[in-house]
C-alpha cells in the first residue's frame, strides 16, 4: 500500500468513524476500490488508524476528558466498555472473517439505514441532554448497544447513539456520549491489534501488528501518516455531524446507507 492510497484510506476513516454510516465498511470497500490487496498489514492498517481519530474527540472535548471533578464520567466510560472488551475478545476471529465478505456488510449497511429512517419516530421527549444525566446503569446498557457494530457495516457510531436514545437521551446527548465512548474503545482495540494480537496465524509468518508496522520505512510512514490525517479529517467532522444530526435527524443518513449499500452490493455480486 503506497502513501497515497493509505491517505485516502484515512480520510475515508475521518469522515466516517463518528457518522453513522460504518467507518469499517467504507474502509473496507476504499480499500477494494482502489484493488489493495486484503493482507494482513491492510488488516491492521484499518483497524489501528482509528487511533488518531479517537484522539480528534480528546481535544475537541479536552474540558470534558480533563474535568478531574467529574469522577464520575471516568467511571462511567469505564463500566460502558467492559461489553465491548469482554465480546470483542471472544469474537475476534469471527469479526476479522467477516470483514472479507462485501456482500454482508453491504447487506447489513442497507438494513442498518432503514433502522435509521425510523429512529426518529421511535425515541420521541427525551429527557436527558447531558452527560451528566447518565447513570452508570445507562452506561452499561450503552455499552451493550455499541456491541453490535461488532458486525462490519453496523456502525459503532449508529449501535451506541440509538442505544443512547432507547435510555432517554436526546440525539445531541446520545451523540456526545458516543464520542466519548468511542475513546477507551477504540483505544483498547488499537492496542490490542498493534501488540497484543498476533496477524496471520495460518501463514508461515505470523506476526504482532508492530513489527509488521517497523518491518519497513514504507509501513512505518504510512502508520504515522494515516493517523495524523485520520486525526485532522475526524475534528472536522465530529462538529459538522452535531449540526446535522440536530437539523435533520437520522433520516439522511439512513437513505445514505440504503444507496450507497444497494450500490455495492450490485458491483460486489455483478461486476466482483
Amino acid at each position: 500500500m503506497d502513501l497515497i492510497k493509505a491517505i485516502i484510506i484515512a480520510i475515508v476513516e475521518g469522515l466516517t468513524e463518528y457518522l453513522p454510516i460504518s467507518s469499517t465498511a467504507h474502509m473496507g470497500f476504499t480499500a477494494n476500490l482502489l484493488g489493495l490487496e486484503e493482507d494482513e498489514f491492510l488488516k491492521m492498517f484499518q483497524v489501528s488508524i482509528q487511533f488518531g481519530a479517537i484522539l480528534s474527540v480528546v481535544v475537541a472535548y479536552w474540558k470534558k476528558f480533563f474535568d478531574f471533578n467529574n469522577i464520575q464520567f471516568y467511571f462511567k466510560l469505564a463500566y460502558a466498555v467492559v461489553p465491548a472488551l469482554i465480546l470483542g475478545y471472544l469474537f475476534d476471529d469471527k469479526i476479522e472473517a467477516v470483514l472479507g465478505n462485501q456482500i454482508a456488510i453491504s447487506s447489513v449497511l442497507v438494513l442498518g439505514g432503514v433502522v435509521l429512517l425510523f429512529a426518529d419516530q421511535w425515541f420521541k421527549n427525551p429527557k436527558i441532554d447531558d452527560e451528566k444525566g447518565i447513570t452508570i446503569k445507562k452506561a452499561v446498557t450503552i455499552g451493550f448497544w455499541q456491541c453490535l457494530a461488532m458486525m462490519p457495516g453496523t456502525s459503532r457510531s449508529a449501535a451506541s447513539i440509538i442505544g443512547g436514545m432507547t435510555q432517554g437521551l436526546t440525539r445531541k446527548a446520545a451523540a456526545e456520549f458516543s464520542f466519548f465512548l468511542a475513546v477507551p474503545t477504540m483505544l483498547a482495540v488499537t492496542v490490542y491489534s498493534i501488540f497484543l494480537k498476533t496477524w496471520g496465524k495460518e501463514t508461515a509468518t505470523p506476526q504482532k501488528g508492530y513489527e509488521m508496522i517497523l518491518s519497513s520505512q514504507e509501513h512505518i510512514t504510512v502508520f504515522v501518516v494515516g493517523n495524523v490525517v485520520a486525526f485532522i479529517v475526524a475534528l472536522i467532522a465530529i462538529k459538522a455531524f452535531i449540526g446535522v444530526l440536530n437539523k435533520y435527524g437520522f433520516k439522511p443518513w439512513g437513505w445514505y446507507r440504503i444507496f450507497v449499500g444497494v450500490a455495492l452490493l450490485i458491483y460486489f455480486y455483478f461486476f466482483k
